[in-house]
């Protein structure tokens, strides 16, 4: 890779069940420092297309490729480079907090983790729950456990799906805190949330989805000027709307099809 190579790099992505097509000929670049909003209503394919770069998903055509890395062709090394934090996270039950942090460690191969993973406890208000089975945890605790456990190892490219759920206003502030930062220092992340206020100040670019395909995918400030002529007072649920056309999510396509 060099140094202007994409984090990365969606080509030509689709996703079909039969004859249900989920995500249809999706394309986009990530670079380090980028923090994409990935915003639609329920079914508009968001999740599927965030499963599929993480490689739950196989594509049904289309190139995936991180860090330099085709998901394909090299999943170990594309995996390595990435973390996914779900919408609800599945975590151990019987593991507590530390163990959990350990488990990650292991499984990437770290070593000298527990510095690392002791700031993470800091950041995210869980030293006083290290010790603790996550089973015992709040919803919002949970999923402090999943992004902690996703930060462990480092990634270069880091998905989340609808994060901010169970998170208390200062938990929220303390996510958005941290993913600033991760960009800050050369990750790419991909942020998906109905919450477009509160991810509005978050995002520098935003891809904007509707019944399986990308109505836009650009800057903040592109969109702007496409969708609401240019105006710094739009906002990001302004240009949503104008570019969906006010789609009612009971219109849209199903994620997954039974």
């Amino acid at each position: 890779m060099t140094e202007t190579s994409p984090l990365l790099s969606v080509r030509g992505f689709s996703k079909t069940y039969k004859d249900f097509v989920a995500v249809r000929d999706l394309s986009l670049d990530l670079h380090p420092g980028d923090i994409m909003a990935l915003v639609g209503h329920n079914g508009a394919g968001k999740t599927t297309t965030l499963r599929a770069v993480c490689g739950i998903l196989t594509p049904s055509a289309g190139t995936i490729v991180i860090n330099g890395h085709d998901l394909a062709a090299d999943p170990i090394a594309a995996k390595s480079a990435m973390a996914y934090v779900p919408d609800d996270p599945r975590l151990f039950d019987a593991l507590t907090v530390w163990e959990h942090l350990r488990f990650v460690a292991s499984a990437y191969g770290l070593r000298g983790w527990e510095p690392a993973a002791e700031r993470l406890l800091e950041d995210f208000e869980l030293t006083p729950k290290r010790d603790r089975l996550t089973m015992e945890l709040s919803r919002g605790m949970r999923q402090k456990v999943a992004v902690a456990c996703a930060y462990l190892h480092d990634p270069r490219v880091i998905l989340f799906d609808e994060p901010l759920t169970g998170l208390d206003p200062p938990g929220i502030r303390r996510l958005k805190d941290s993913i600033t930062r991760r960009a800050g220092e050369g990750a790419a992340i991909v942020f998906s949330s109905h919450l477009l206020g509160v991810v509005e100040d978050l995002c520098t670019r935003v891809l904007i989805m509707s019944r399986g395909a990308a109505r836009f995918s650009g800057t903040i400030a592109q969109a702007r000027e496409r969708f609401a002529g240019g105006s710094g007072h739009a906002t990001l649920e302004d240009v949503y709307f104008s570019a969906t056309g006010g789609d009612d999510p009971r219109d849209g396509e199903r994620e997954n099809p039974s």
